[in-house]
């Protein structure tokens, strides 16, 4: 099937029905319906072969990584290193030694806070966000502040949920440490400026940090391109496995860090007098890894390569514009995010109804939504709502779906009254 989809690489549409049948999950019913998953950027699915690739190593290769000198260790170890390979072409990373395994953003996130900025952060210094922040692109930087009595900026967003860029300048100062910015909203779907944003940081000398969680999936992600010095990433975002993620550093920069976590496999030698550390990428991964999810990881990067970052960026593309058509000849509909560079998600909320009473009624059509804050509270706060019902699309998702997100809507606002 990978090689059908080969002359579909650079065309603006999907074979989607032969691509949904990759896809088990999708054949469920919901409610008495056939599920609609449209939670996408909660957790995208995973097709078959990223589902065989991690059950193939459970059932033929399942054994420790690296040192072992039986046969299984040595295959187990060649699958995981591998998928190292396999993500440093898939974000075009220079060297092999950028490329770390974690848990997930968020652990990626929390290892560059305690690693990298710690021991550069003193107080009266400034670590810089944004106002589109997933939590787990603010809690780690608020809790350093708060322990090193530094100070937490934030850039703030217009009302169509884009980062405001005119004062940039200003933001970045003398004390400014780091900046983090996510490359795409998972609240809203704007795409950021991540490259300008980049630019003018390292203009001063500053390193930036990207949240790269909900671009993998929809864009082409070029870390030497964008020049940040981090880019965290996580598994089940882009169609693989749950705890399993990526941090990407510049090589120059992972060599003067110390490690952030200890154990096994992060060390060259130990001895009660002194501790020699491993060197790149394995002195950032302590202990037994996911080894499982990272080989699932690398054959969900080979799932996408097989369709083609461009035909699903277009494909999705076109299904945003749909959903945004559709939904918005619903009077009670409003948009919140109406960015003019966004990703494939719609976030909304219908007047006199709570995102979750949506969602509820959605599901009993068979639609997977999301509804809440979406872990950007701060997000909600500048609109002035608790929270929106989002549906995000992925390239397996099709125009009918979202006809039946409209319809479900419908019935949500003849529910209510609304």
């Amino acid at each position: 099937m990978i090689q059908t989809r080969e002359a579909e690489k650079n065309t603006a549409l999907l074979n989607v029905d032969q691509i949904r049948e990759d896809f088990p999950v999708l054949g469920r019913m919901i409610n008495g319906m056939p599920l609609a998953y449209l939670d996408n950027a909660a957790s995208s699915q995973s097709p078959r072969q990223v589902i065989d690739a991690v059950k193939l190593y459970h059932e033929s290769h399942h054994s420790n990584v690296h040192r072992g000198v039986h046969t299984l260790s040595q295959e187990a170890t060649s699958l995981y290193e591998e998928a190292r390979e396999k993500i440093r072409a898939f974000l075009n990373a220079a060297s092999l030694k950028e490329i770390i395994f974690t848990s997930g953003t968020t652990d990626a996130v929390n290892l560059v806070a305690s690693s990298f900025v710690e021991e550069r952060l003193n107080e009266g210094d400034e670590i810089l966000i944004t106002h589109l922040e997933h939590h787990s692109n603010i809690v780690p930087w608020h809790i350093l502040c708060e322990r090193k009595k530094a100070k937490l900026r934030v850039l703030p967003i217009n009302d169509r949920g884009e980062i405001i860029l005119d004062n940039l300048d200003d933001y970045l100062t003398s004390r400014t440490r780091i900046v983090g910015v996510n490359h795409i909203s998972n609240a809203l779907g704007t795409i950021n400026p991540v490259k300008k944003i980049v630019e003018a940081a390292h203009r001063k000398n500053i390193p930036v940090l990207v949240d790269g969680a909900q671009a993998t999936p929809h864009e082409i992600v070029d870390v030497q391109d964008l020049g940040c010095d981090f880019y965290a990433i996580s598994g089940h975002k882009m169609y693989g496995p749950t705890g399993i993620g990526v941090l990407y550093g510049k090589q120059e920069l992972l060599e003067k860090m110390r490690p952030y976590r200890s154990g096994g496999d992060m060390i060259l030698s130990v001895s009660f007098d002194k501790v020699v550390y491993n060197e790149l990428p394995y002195r950032f991964e302590a202990g037994t890894p996911p080894i499982a999810q990272a080989i699932g990881l690398g054959a969900a990067a080979d799932y996408i390569n097989s369709i083609g970052k461009k035909a699903i960026q277009n494909y999705e593309n076109m299904l945003l514009d749909y959903a945004t058509r559709k939904l918005g000849e619903i009077p009670q509909v409003r948009f919140i995010g109406t960015a003019r560079e966004k990703a494939s998600l719609v976030s909304f909320v219908i007047d006199g109804v709570h995102p979750h009473d949506v969602g509820t009624i959605l599901d009993g059509e068979g639609i997977a939504v999301r509804t809440g804050h979406h872990c950007a509270q701060p997000v909600m706060d500048r609109f002035s709502i608790p929270a929106t019902t989002r549906a995000s699309f992925a390239f397996y998702n099709t125009t009918e779906e979202i006809d039946r997100l409209v319809a479900g809507v419908r019935k949500v606002i003849e529910v209510f009254d609304a």
